[in-house]
C-alpha cells in the first residue's frame, strides 16, 4: 500500500465506524420520531416535571399534541394556549416493570393560537419523556 493512500483509507475507516454508531438500535431507542415538516415542536427526551413554550401556532389548522413516556409510572401534560387550557392529558406508561406508553390529543382549528405552553408533571423523577406538537396540514 502506498503512503498517499492511507489518508483516505483511514477516513473511509472512520465514516464506516461512524455509520456504524448509528444503528437502528440507537435510533428504535427514540420515545417519538421527528415530526417532520406539521411539527411546530419536539422534546426528543426529557426526564422528569418539564415543559416546553412556543409561540407559533396557526389558528387555521388542527393541533396535535402526543406524548410518551417510559418507565414504571405515567406523565400528565397540560397545555395552554392565550392563557385557556385547550388539552389535559394522562399518558400511563407501567407495563410490570416497566414499559412505555403513548397518548395523543387532537384540537380542532382555532383552539391554539399564537402563543401556547405544555406543562409536563411526571409521577416520578426517573420517568423519561418526549412531546411533539404538529399542525398537519
Amino acid at each position: 500500500m502506498r503512503t498517499k493512500n492511507v489518508p483516505m483509507v483511514a477516513l473511509l475507516a472512520a465514516g464506516m465506524l461512524a455509520a456504524m454508531s448509528t444503528s437502528p438500535v440507537a435510533a428504535a431507542d427514540v420515545l417519538l420520531p421527528h415530526p417532520g415538516p406539521d411539527g411546530l415542536v419536539w422534546v426528543q427526551e426529557q426526564t422528569g416535571d418539564g415543559g416546553v413554550v412556543s409561540a407559533c401556532a396557526w389558528d387555521r389548522l388542527p393541533t396535535v399534541l402526543t406524548v410518551a413516556c417510559e418507565g414504571d409510572g405515567s406523565v400528565h401534560a397540560t397545555m395552554e394556549s392565550q392563557g385557556n387550557e385547550v388539552a389535559d392529558l394522562t399518558v400511563n406508561c407501567s407495563v410490570g416493570t416497566t414499559g412505555t406508553g403513548t397518548g395523543t390529543v387532537s384540537m380542532g382549528p382555532g383552539m391554539v393560537t399564537g402563543s401556547f405552553s405544555i406543562g409536563i408533571d411526571a409521577s416520578d423523577d426517573t420517568m423519561r419523556w418526549a412531546l411533539t406538537v404538529t399542525q398537519p396540514e
